[in-house]
Protein backbone atom coordinates (compact mmCIF):
# COMPACT_ATOMS: atom_id res chain seq x y z
CA UNK A 1 0.00 0.00 0.00
CA UNK A 2 0.83 3.63 -0.87
CA UNK A 3 2.30 5.76 2.29
CA UNK A 4 -0.62 8.23 3.00
CA UNK A 5 0.62 11.53 2.19
CA UNK A 6 0.21 14.03 4.75
CA UNK A 7 0.18 17.79 4.93
CA UNK A 8 1.15 19.92 8.30
CA UNK A 9 -0.52 23.12 9.28
CA UNK A 10 1.81 24.70 11.65
CA UNK A 11 5.63 23.57 11.86
CA UNK A 12 5.77 24.59 15.84
CA UNK A 13 6.41 22.66 19.01
CA UNK A 14 3.59 20.20 18.27
CA UNK A 15 5.25 19.24 14.76
CA UNK A 16 8.46 18.82 16.37
CA UNK A 17 7.02 16.37 18.65
CA UNK A 18 5.78 14.23 15.99
CA UNK A 19 8.07 15.01 13.58
CA UNK A 20 10.29 11.89 14.77
CA UNK A 21 7.04 9.58 14.07
CA UNK A 22 6.85 10.90 10.54
CA UNK A 23 10.50 10.10 9.91
CA UNK A 24 10.69 6.62 11.45
CA UNK A 25 7.38 5.55 9.91
CA UNK A 26 7.35 4.44 6.21
CA UNK A 27 3.66 4.50 6.19
CA UNK A 28 3.65 7.90 5.93
CA UNK A 29 5.40 10.60 3.87
CA UNK A 30 5.39 14.41 4.32
CA UNK A 31 4.07 15.74 1.21
CA UNK A 32 3.90 19.65 1.99
CA UNK A 33 3.14 22.35 4.85
CA UNK A 34 1.59 25.61 5.92
CA UNK A 35 3.44 27.86 8.58
CA UNK A 36 3.35 31.77 9.05
CA UNK A 37 7.37 31.77 9.94
CA UNK A 38 9.75 32.08 6.39
CA UNK A 39 12.56 30.26 8.66
CA UNK A 40 10.09 27.33 9.24
CA UNK A 41 9.21 26.76 5.63
CA UNK A 42 12.91 26.87 4.50
CA UNK A 43 13.80 24.47 7.03
CA UNK A 44 10.79 21.70 5.51
CA UNK A 45 11.29 22.54 1.78
CA UNK A 46 15.29 22.16 2.71
CA UNK A 47 14.01 18.72 4.68
CA UNK A 48 11.51 17.11 2.61
CA UNK A 49 12.30 18.40 -0.76
CA UNK A 50 8.55 19.51 -0.53
CA UNK A 51 6.62 22.93 -0.84
CA UNK A 52 5.37 25.22 1.82
CA UNK A 53 3.00 27.56 1.92
CA UNK A 54 1.81 30.72 4.04
CA UNK A 55 -1.43 30.13 4.61
CA UNK A 56 -3.68 26.75 4.94
CA UNK A 57 -5.87 27.58 1.75
CA UNK A 58 -3.05 27.38 -0.41
CA UNK A 59 -1.99 23.87 1.21
CA UNK A 60 -5.55 22.41 0.98
CA UNK A 61 -6.08 23.00 -2.46
CA UNK A 62 -3.28 20.80 -3.29
CA UNK A 63 -4.62 17.98 -4.99
CA UNK A 64 -1.79 15.15 -3.93
CA UNK A 65 -2.13 15.30 -0.05
CA UNK A 66 -4.34 12.42 1.72
CA UNK A 67 -4.44 13.87 5.02
CA UNK A 68 -4.01 17.59 7.25
CA UNK A 69 -2.10 16.79 10.22
CA UNK A 70 -3.17 20.14 12.30
CA UNK A 71 -0.37 21.29 14.74
CA UNK A 72 -1.31 25.19 14.85
CA UNK A 73 -2.20 27.05 17.95
CA UNK A 74 -5.35 26.04 20.31
CA UNK A 75 -7.44 28.66 19.06
CA UNK A 76 -7.21 28.03 15.21
CA UNK A 77 -8.00 24.51 15.23
CA UNK A 78 -11.64 24.65 14.37
CA UNK A 79 -10.90 27.21 11.61
CA UNK A 80 -8.02 24.76 10.24
CA UNK A 81 -9.98 21.71 9.95
CA UNK A 82 -12.93 23.23 8.20
CA UNK A 83 -10.98 24.64 5.75
CA UNK A 84 -9.36 21.04 5.83
CA UNK A 85 -12.52 19.58 5.22
CA UNK A 86 -13.86 21.83 2.49
CA UNK A 87 -11.29 20.61 0.13
CA UNK A 88 -11.53 17.21 1.17
CA UNK A 89 -8.97 15.84 3.29
CA UNK A 90 -9.33 13.88 6.42
CA UNK A 91 -8.14 15.63 9.48
CA UNK A 92 -5.87 14.77 12.03
CA UNK A 93 -5.94 17.57 15.09
CA UNK A 94 -4.26 18.21 18.18
CA UNK A 95 -5.25 18.49 20.96
CA UNK A 96 -7.23 19.97 22.81
CA UNK A 97 -9.78 19.59 19.57
CA UNK A 98 -10.79 23.20 20.07
CA UNK A 99 -12.06 25.71 22.85
CA UNK A 100 -15.60 25.45 22.61
CA UNK A 101 -18.04 22.66 22.52
CA UNK A 102 -19.79 24.72 19.73
CA UNK A 103 -16.65 24.91 17.72
CA UNK A 104 -16.35 21.33 18.34
CA UNK A 105 -19.56 20.89 16.57
CA UNK A 106 -18.13 22.85 14.07
CA UNK A 107 -16.11 20.79 13.30
CA UNK A 108 -17.63 17.17 13.82
CA UNK A 109 -20.47 18.43 11.23
CA UNK A 110 -17.96 19.53 8.75
CA UNK A 111 -15.71 16.52 8.49
CA UNK A 112 -18.87 14.27 8.24
CA UNK A 113 -20.53 16.52 5.60
CA UNK A 114 -17.08 16.24 3.63
CA UNK A 115 -17.04 12.40 4.21
CA UNK A 116 -13.48 12.64 5.53
CA UNK A 117 -12.46 11.61 9.03
CA UNK A 118 -11.18 13.26 12.21
CA UNK A 119 -9.23 12.25 14.75
CA UNK A 120 -7.91 13.55 17.63
CA UNK A 121 -4.18 13.53 18.55
CA UNK A 122 -1.68 13.04 20.34
CA UNK A 123 -2.73 12.72 23.22
CA UNK A 124 -1.50 10.28 25.45
CA UNK A 125 -4.69 7.99 26.05
CA UNK A 126 -2.87 6.28 22.57
CA UNK A 127 0.27 5.22 24.51
CA UNK A 128 0.79 1.83 24.29
CA UNK A 129 1.29 1.10 28.34
CA UNK A 130 -2.61 2.63 28.65
CA UNK A 131 -3.97 0.92 25.40
CA UNK A 132 -2.75 -2.51 26.93
CA UNK A 133 -3.98 -2.03 30.50
CA UNK A 134 -7.53 -1.27 28.77
CA UNK A 135 -7.24 -4.87 26.85
CA UNK A 136 -6.17 -6.61 30.68
CA UNK A 137 -9.25 -4.64 31.72
CA UNK A 138 -10.93 -5.83 29.13
CA UNK A 139 -10.25 -9.37 29.45
CA UNK A 140 -12.13 -9.36 33.08
CA UNK A 141 -9.59 -11.09 34.60
CA UNK A 142 -9.82 -8.52 37.50
CA UNK A 143 -13.48 -7.25 37.76
CA UNK A 144 -14.65 -3.97 37.09
CA UNK A 145 -13.26 -1.02 37.03
CA UNK A 146 -13.43 0.57 40.22
CA UNK A 147 -10.60 3.75 41.16
CA UNK A 148 -8.26 5.36 39.49
CA UNK A 149 -5.64 7.55 40.42
CA UNK A 150 -3.20 9.53 37.84
CA UNK A 151 -1.15 12.46 38.94
CA UNK A 152 2.02 14.47 37.08
CA UNK A 153 4.02 16.81 38.42
CA UNK A 154 6.18 18.81 35.75
CA UNK A 155 8.11 21.91 34.37
CA UNK A 156 5.21 23.11 32.21
CA UNK A 157 4.62 26.48 33.04
CA UNK A 158 8.08 27.50 32.80
CA UNK A 159 8.63 26.53 29.62
CA UNK A 160 9.08 29.57 26.98
CA UNK A 161 5.56 30.24 26.20
CA UNK A 162 3.92 32.69 23.37
CA UNK A 163 1.84 35.06 25.44
CA UNK A 164 -1.50 33.61 24.52
CA UNK A 165 -0.20 30.35 26.01
CA UNK A 166 -0.23 32.23 29.23
CA UNK A 167 -4.03 33.41 28.99
CA UNK A 168 -6.70 30.86 29.52
CA UNK A 169 -9.42 33.01 27.73
CA UNK A 170 -7.16 31.85 24.37
CA UNK A 171 -6.42 28.35 25.01
CA UNK A 172 -3.34 28.37 27.57
CA UNK A 173 -2.93 26.95 31.33
CA UNK A 174 -2.69 23.32 31.97
CA UNK A 175 -6.13 22.76 31.77
CA UNK A 176 -6.66 23.02 27.94
CA UNK A 177 -2.83 21.95 27.32
CA UNK A 178 -2.60 19.12 29.89
CA UNK A 179 -5.97 17.65 31.10
CA UNK A 180 -6.72 16.59 28.39
CA UNK A 181 -4.36 13.54 28.58
CA UNK A 182 -5.60 12.57 31.84
CA UNK A 183 -8.97 13.19 31.15
CA UNK A 184 -8.57 11.10 27.76
CA UNK A 185 -6.57 8.20 29.55
CA UNK A 186 -8.91 7.64 32.27
CA UNK A 187 -12.15 7.96 30.03
CA UNK A 188 -10.45 5.02 28.05
CA UNK A 189 -9.57 2.77 30.97
CA UNK A 190 -12.96 3.08 32.71
CA UNK A 191 -15.09 2.04 29.67
CA UNK A 192 -17.47 4.59 30.79
CA UNK A 193 -19.54 8.17 30.32
CA UNK A 194 -18.00 10.93 32.92
CA UNK A 195 -21.50 12.07 35.30
CA UNK A 196 -19.75 14.25 37.30
CA UNK A 197 -17.02 16.58 38.49
CA UNK A 198 -15.71 18.70 41.04
CA UNK A 199 -12.21 20.52 40.60
CA UNK A 200 -9.95 22.96 41.76
CA UNK A 201 -7.51 24.86 39.64
CA UNK A 202 -4.00 26.47 40.60
CA UNK A 203 -2.83 30.06 39.44
CA UNK A 204 0.30 30.91 41.78
CA UNK A 205 2.22 32.65 40.26
CA UNK A 206 1.49 36.37 39.43
CA UNK A 207 3.68 36.60 36.16
CA UNK A 208 2.32 33.51 34.63
CA UNK A 209 -1.56 34.13 35.31
CA UNK A 210 -3.04 30.85 33.65
CA UNK A 211 -3.68 27.51 35.64
CA UNK A 212 -0.16 25.40 36.46
CA UNK A 213 -2.05 22.58 38.19
CA UNK A 214 -5.30 21.40 39.00
CA UNK A 215 -6.67 18.63 40.66
CA UNK A 216 -10.03 17.10 40.01
CA UNK A 217 -12.74 13.91 41.00
CA UNK A 218 -14.64 12.37 37.95
CA UNK A 219 -17.42 10.19 38.48
CA UNK A 220 -18.46 7.61 36.05
CA UNK A 221 -21.80 6.10 35.29
CA UNK A 222 -20.67 2.65 35.93
CA UNK A 223 -19.96 3.47 39.46
CA UNK A 224 -15.86 4.19 39.11
CA UNK A 225 -14.37 7.66 39.76
CA UNK A 226 -11.18 9.06 39.13
CA UNK A 227 -8.57 11.55 41.00
CA UNK A 228 -6.33 13.62 38.83
CA UNK A 229 -3.37 15.73 39.79
CA UNK A 230 -1.49 18.04 37.62
CA UNK A 231 1.54 20.47 38.79
CA UNK A 232 3.76 22.16 36.14
CA UNK A 233 5.43 24.35 38.58
CA UNK A 234 8.77 23.27 38.07
CA UNK A 235 9.30 21.63 41.80
CA UNK A 236 8.85 17.98 42.06
CA UNK A 237 9.09 16.05 38.85
CA UNK A 238 7.21 12.49 38.97
CA UNK A 239 9.28 10.60 36.49
CA UNK A 240 11.38 9.83 39.42
CA UNK A 241 8.32 7.67 40.18
CA UNK A 242 8.79 5.79 36.44
CA UNK A 243 12.37 5.28 36.93
CA UNK A 244 13.55 8.91 35.39
CA UNK A 245 11.83 7.95 32.14
CA UNK A 246 10.14 10.84 30.89
CA UNK A 247 7.23 11.50 29.23
CA UNK A 248 8.58 11.23 25.30
CA UNK A 249 10.11 7.69 26.64
CA UNK A 250 13.33 9.09 27.02
CA UNK A 251 16.02 9.34 29.69
CA UNK A 252 15.81 12.04 32.33
CA UNK A 253 18.88 12.99 34.36
CA UNK A 254 18.22 14.22 38.26
CA UNK A 255 21.32 16.62 37.47
CA UNK A 256 19.28 18.98 35.08
CA UNK A 257 16.90 19.82 38.11
CA UNK A 258 15.81 23.52 38.30
CA UNK A 259 17.11 23.86 34.24
CA UNK A 260 13.48 25.37 32.91
CA UNK A 261 13.56 27.99 35.63
CA UNK A 262 16.73 29.02 35.42
CA UNK A 263 16.59 29.57 30.96
CA UNK A 264 13.51 31.49 31.89
CA UNK A 265 15.24 33.67 34.74
CA UNK A 266 17.42 35.42 31.89
CA UNK A 267 14.60 36.50 29.77
CA UNK A 268 13.45 40.14 29.95
CA UNK A 269 10.26 40.51 28.41
CA UNK A 270 7.03 38.57 26.74
CA UNK A 271 8.60 39.29 23.66
CA UNK A 272 11.72 37.70 24.43
CA UNK A 273 10.52 34.76 25.58
CA UNK A 274 8.45 34.55 22.86
CA UNK A 275 11.34 34.71 20.39
CA UNK A 276 13.20 32.43 22.55
CA UNK A 277 10.37 29.31 21.99
CA UNK A 278 10.47 30.17 17.96
CA UNK A 279 14.23 29.74 17.87
CA UNK A 280 13.85 25.89 19.95
CA UNK A 281 11.11 25.51 17.53
CA UNK A 282 11.43 23.98 14.01
CA UNK A 283 13.57 25.84 12.13
CA UNK A 284 14.48 28.66 14.76
CA UNK A 285 18.38 29.43 15.03
CA UNK A 286 18.21 27.18 18.29
CA UNK A 287 16.44 24.07 16.91
CA UNK A 288 17.52 20.67 17.56
CA UNK A 289 16.04 17.35 16.33
CA UNK A 290 14.49 15.19 18.65
CA UNK A 291 16.14 11.89 18.48
CA UNK A 292 13.53 9.43 16.70
CA UNK A 293 14.75 6.73 18.64
CA UNK A 294 12.37 5.31 21.56
CA UNK A 295 13.91 2.77 24.12
CA UNK A 296 10.28 3.20 25.91
CA UNK A 297 6.93 4.17 25.29
CA UNK A 298 5.50 7.32 26.13
CA UNK A 299 3.88 8.27 28.79
CA UNK A 300 1.89 11.05 31.12
CA UNK A 301 2.68 10.28 34.89
CA UNK A 302 2.08 7.69 37.78
CA UNK A 303 -1.22 5.69 37.09
CA UNK A 304 -3.05 3.32 39.34
CA UNK A 305 -6.33 1.35 38.36
CA UNK A 306 -8.40 -0.16 40.95
CA UNK A 307 -10.36 -3.35 39.54
CA UNK A 308 -12.29 -4.95 41.88
CA UNK A 309 -9.36 -8.05 42.30
CA UNK A 310 -6.23 -6.18 41.84
CA UNK A 311 -4.57 -2.65 40.84
CA UNK A 312 -3.15 -2.42 37.29
CA UNK A 313 0.01 0.11 36.93
CA UNK A 314 1.19 0.90 33.37
CA UNK A 315 4.59 2.02 33.40
CA UNK A 316 6.69 2.88 30.25
CA UNK A 317 8.12 -0.62 29.58
CA UNK A 318 5.39 -2.81 31.62
CA UNK A 319 2.25 -3.13 33.24
CA UNK A 320 2.56 -4.17 36.97
CA UNK A 321 -0.80 -6.44 37.77
CA UNK A 322 -1.45 -6.77 41.66
CA UNK A 323 -3.50 -9.67 42.32
CA UNK A 324 -5.04 -11.31 45.12
CA UNK A 325 -2.10 -13.32 45.42
CA UNK A 326 0.71 -12.62 43.23
CA UNK A 327 2.23 -9.47 41.41
CA UNK A 328 3.29 -9.94 37.78
CA UNK A 329 5.01 -7.65 35.73
CA UNK A 330 3.85 -7.91 32.22
CA UNK A 331 6.91 -6.57 29.72
CA UNK A 332 6.04 -4.42 27.11
CA UNK A 333 8.19 -4.41 23.85
CA UNK A 334 10.49 -1.08 23.12
CA UNK A 335 8.82 0.68 20.34
CA UNK A 336 10.04 0.57 17.14
CA UNK A 337 8.02 4.11 16.59
CA UNK A 338 7.73 6.98 18.85
CA UNK A 339 3.71 7.42 18.81
CA UNK A 340 3.32 5.14 16.08
CA UNK A 341 -0.06 4.16 17.50
CA UNK A 342 -1.26 7.34 16.12
CA UNK A 343 -0.23 6.75 12.48
CA UNK A 344 -1.90 2.97 13.07
CA UNK A 345 -5.24 4.97 14.26
CA UNK A 346 -4.59 7.13 11.08
CA UNK A 347 -4.09 4.20 8.51
CA UNK A 348 -6.95 2.62 9.78
CA UNK A 349 -9.20 5.81 8.73
CA UNK A 350 -7.92 7.07 5.71
CA UNK A 351 -7.14 4.07 3.93
CA UNK A 352 -9.76 1.46 5.54
CA UNK A 353 -12.36 3.34 6.54
CA UNK A 354 -12.10 1.86 9.91
CA UNK A 355 -13.77 4.34 12.62
CA UNK A 356 -11.12 5.88 14.62
CA UNK A 357 -11.38 5.51 18.92
CA UNK A 358 -10.32 9.11 19.22
CA UNK A 359 -12.73 10.79 16.95
CA UNK A 360 -14.58 14.12 16.68
CA UNK A 361 -17.30 13.07 19.20
CA UNK A 362 -14.53 11.48 21.33
CA UNK A 363 -12.74 14.47 22.05
CA UNK A 364 -15.53 16.63 22.51
CA UNK A 365 -16.28 14.54 25.38
CA UNK A 366 -12.97 15.20 27.07
CA UNK A 367 -13.17 18.99 25.94
CA UNK A 368 -16.38 19.03 27.70
CA UNK A 369 -14.86 17.87 31.12
CA UNK A 370 -11.91 20.15 30.74
CA UNK A 371 -14.25 23.32 30.46
CA UNK A 372 -16.36 21.58 33.20
CA UNK A 373 -13.26 21.64 35.42
CA UNK A 374 -12.64 25.50 34.97
CA UNK A 375 -16.10 26.24 35.71
CA UNK A 376 -16.12 23.68 38.64
CA UNK A 377 -13.52 25.57 40.20
CA UNK A 378 -14.72 29.02 39.53
CA UNK A 379 -18.17 28.21 41.10
CA UNK A 380 -16.45 25.83 43.67
CA UNK A 381 -19.67 23.58 42.88
CA UNK A 382 -19.77 19.94 41.57
CA UNK A 383 -20.46 20.07 38.25
CA UNK A 384 -22.64 17.36 36.33
CA UNK A 385 -22.23 16.38 32.96
CA UNK A 386 -25.33 15.29 31.06
CA UNK A 387 -25.37 14.70 26.84
CA UNK A 388 -25.60 18.42 25.63
CA UNK A 389 -25.22 20.74 29.00
CA UNK A 390 -23.43 21.53 31.77
CA UNK A 391 -25.40 21.70 35.25
CA UNK A 392 -24.22 22.78 38.58
CA UNK A 393 -25.19 21.48 41.57
CA UNK A 394 -24.07 22.46 45.27
CA UNK A 395 -23.30 20.19 47.81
Amino acid sequence: MEPLRLGIVGLGRAFSLMLPTFLADPRVRLVAACDPRETARAQFTADFDAPTFADIEALASQPDIDALYIASPHQFHAAHARVAARHGKHVLVEKPMALSLAECDVMIDACRDAHVHLIVGHCHSFDTPYLRTREVIASGAFGDVKMIQALNFTDYLYRPRRPEELQTEEGGGAVFSQAAHQVDIVRMLAGSRVTRIRAAVGRWDAARPTEGAYTATLWFENGAFATLSYNGYAHFDSDEWTGWIGEMGQTKHAADYGAARRKLARVQSRDEEARLKAAGTYGGAAYSPTRSEARWHQHFGPLIVSCERGDLRPLPDAIVVYGDERCERVALDAPQVPRAEVIDELIAAVQRDIAPLHDGVWARGTLEICLAMLRSSAEQRDVLIGGETLTTQEH
